[in-house]
């Protein structure tokens, strides 16, 4: 009967745990404070964070199985689109640089993307879900966290980046 009572109290506990994760919020620690800088090279090209100082920056953490991941580049890529002031950084968290390049060069990405396959940059920002977004204003500082899929043409959150 004991084991069972603390059986059951550990699984309550590990459940709490873990949903106290899940919402882990659009308003992390990290929102006011400036965005860690970060150099990924993926062989290709290199990507330091620090150069677009002055614009709005849309740091996307993204991988190429995650479903939610890929259907939220479609409306990233039309937010860069209609707010050319915003630069949209996706960094591929990609283990498999083939899967990552191969995933470009079939559904024709034109954002701005880099793969860091060691997940140097996520871990920077404590980022270990896929997708996760901050909103990075021109001076550095991270303003908002977005968890999961967003719809970046949203009138809503076209309007917040106008005002930032």
């Amino acid at each position: 009967m004991m084991s069972t009572v603390r059986h059951i109290r550990f699984i309550l506990a590990a459940f709490l745990v873990f949903a106290a994760g899940c919402d882990r919020g659009s308003h992390p620690r990290q929102t006011g404070r400036p965005a860690p800088d970060f150099t990924v090279t993926d062989g290709s090209r290199s990507l330091r964070l620090a150069d677009y100082r002055g614009k709005i920056v849309i740091l996307n953490f993204w991988e190429t199985s995650c479903l939610p991941c890929i259907a939220e580049l479609p409306s990233l890529t039309a937010m860069q689109q209609q707010l050319p002031q915003v630069q949209v950084l996706a960094v591929s968290v990609d283990e498999d640089p083939r899967a990552y390049r191969d995933y470009l060069a079939e559904h024709k990405i034109s954002l701005l993307t880099i793969d860091d396959t060691a997940h140097h940059s996520a871990d920077l920002y404590g980022t270990y879900r896929w997708p996760e977004t901050y909103v990075i204003d021109r001076q550095g500082v991270i303003r908002r966290k977005f968890i999961g899929a967003q719809d970046w043409t949203s009138p809503e959150i076209i309007e917040y980046l106008r005002r930032l």
